[in-house]
């Protein structure tokens, strides 16, 4: 079962990459990033944009590796990436490397099928996701009202590029 596998890769960078004294600093931000995921899953239930596909047992479902992700991994990867993120020129490389990893990650997925995409999202749109993600992280960690302020009008087009809702508006 890959999600095992991957949780316990993941339990390895938690002991070995984050600074477990500093857990505290990144906790707003980690709060910020499954406020905003729980949001996208309530919003998109009946149209989601991608979907989690185990493919061993019946039971494992989309909701249920989402929530592994959202409520275990990710905390873990944001911590991992706080802990080490530079302010400065090597920011855009640092992040470049963040997004080149999820997506690359996603890609393996994606192939294996274990990742679906659904409803117009492609690799592509996945790749500025992580652009946009891992920007936001960055600065919700050190500004976290312009952070917020800045991911409203991103959501917004979002929903309008993606929710069949919003087409009728049109």
């Amino acid at each position: 079962m890959y999600l095992i596998f991957v949780v316990v890769v993941y339990i390895l960078f938690a002991k070995f990459f984050i600074d477990w004294k500093r857990w505290k600093d990144f906790y707003p931000t980690i709060q910020f990033y499954i406020i905003c995921n729980l949001l996208y899953n309530v919003i998109f239930y009946k149209h989601t944009l991608w979907e989690y596909k185990a493919v061993t047992v019946d039971w494992l479902n989309h909701t249920l590796i989402d929530l592994v992700f959202t409520f275990f991994i990710i905390p873990v990867v944001i911590m991992i990436f706080l802990r080490f993120y530079p302010y400065g020129k090597k920011k855009f490389l640092y992040i470049s490397c963040w997004i080149i990893y999820f997506t690359f990650l996603e890609y393996l997925f994606l192939k294996k099928g274990l990742f679906l995409y659904e409803n117009g999202w492609t690799i592509g749109w996945s790749a500025i996701f992580n652009i946009i993600m891992f920007s936001i992280l960055g600065l919700h960690h050190k500004k976290p009202l312009f952070a917020l302020i800045l991911s409203v009008p991103i959501i917004a087009m979002l929903l309008w590029i993606f929710h069949p809702s919003f087409h009728d508006l049109k």
